[in-house]
């Protein structure tokens, strides 16, 4: 697998997860355990940066534009 081929991966499972848990707030889903998961992302995201599979620039994209998309993940401020 290239370092570019990882890259996309890396951004298209961390984009996917944080939509998946937005749309289950939207829903009105158990907040507790959304919220626990939520914040597992956040680590993965920085866990990602640390192995340079993303780039920080790219971590904050993701974050941003999944904000974005799903105003309710503005309330829940977990730095990626």
């Amino acid at each position: 697998m290239t370092p570019q081929v990882r890259n996309d991966r890396t951004v298209r499972l961390l984009s996917q997860r944080l939509d998946e848990l937005a749309c289950r707030l939207e829903r009105g889903c158990a907040r507790r355990p959304v919220a626990h998961q939520l914040e597992r992302v956040s680590v993965a995201t920085r866990h990602a940066i640390r192995l340079e599979l993303i780039s920080a620039e790219e971590a904050a994209s993701i974050w941003a534009r999944a904000r974005k998309t799903h105003p309710v993940l503005e309330s829940r401020r977990l730095a990626a």
